[in-house]
């Protein structure tokens, strides 16, 4: 008698528990040795599981406790104008070269201030983060120059960006070492577009999750 009353507590408490995800079958007879059966309801909603977007996406690239409540949206307009990407947790901001400086100069164009306020702006969203500033170039010409010109400019925006910033940047340069498009196509011939993208200068923002 004790087993049978048991049994029917369970059951009470799995029938009000599940009652929207099951249906339970009641079987004529002693309960005691019987197999209970549960048949699920094929209009019972489903749990879905979906990722929110890929890691690259924008959204992702925040770290809420670091960015102000204030300055989120803020934040994203600007990493959407700059098109800002992301790197193992780091906010990538690519700025051209090409709209930065003139050819074979490490001297800020008056041209290239609207994007550096932006990315400026930028950096005051992130007080205690870690930033680098990387100077590239193509793999036009020899490497040492290259690199030496990659530094003078990396350095040019570093000294930019302290100021809203509120604090001195690292700058470092690369040169053609680590391009982002090809420089030549694969007969050889030069590839202008390719080149182009890689003459650029990083912003590289590493936010502290910790904070």
């Amino acid at each position: 008698m004790r087993s049978l009353v048991l049994a029917v507590a369970m059951l009470a408490t799995v029938s009000s528990v599940a009652s929207a995800e099951v249906r339970v079958r009641l079987m004529k007879g002693s309960a005691i040795g019987m197999a209970s059966t549960f048949d699920r309801d094929g209009n019972a909603p489903r749990s879905t599981f979906q990722k929110a977007g890929p890691d690259s996406a924008l959204s992702s690239v925040f770290v809420a406790s670091e960015v102000a409540p204030a300055r989120i949206e803020t934040t994203r307009t600007l990493l959407t104008e700059l098109n800002a990407r992301r790197s193992s947790g780091t906010i990538i901001v690519d700025l051209p070269a090409d709209v930065l400086f003139d050819f074979d100069k490490a001297v800020i164009r008056p041209d290239a201030e609207p994007a550096l306020a932006k990315a400026g702006e930028v950096l005051k969203s992130y007080p205690t983060a870690k930033v680098t500033i990387g100077g590239h170039t193509d793999a036009k010409g020899d490497d040492a120059y290259n690199e030496a010109l990659s530094m003078r400019r990396a350095k040019a925006v570093a000294d930019r960006l302290a100021g809203p910033a509120g604090r001195a940047l690292a700058a470092e340069g690369f040169g053609e070492k680590q391009p982002v498009a090809p420089n030549a196509h694969a007969d050889g011939s030069d590839d202008p577009q390719g080149r182009q993208k890689n003459r650029r200068v990083e912003i590289r923002i590493t936010p502290d999750a910790g904070d």
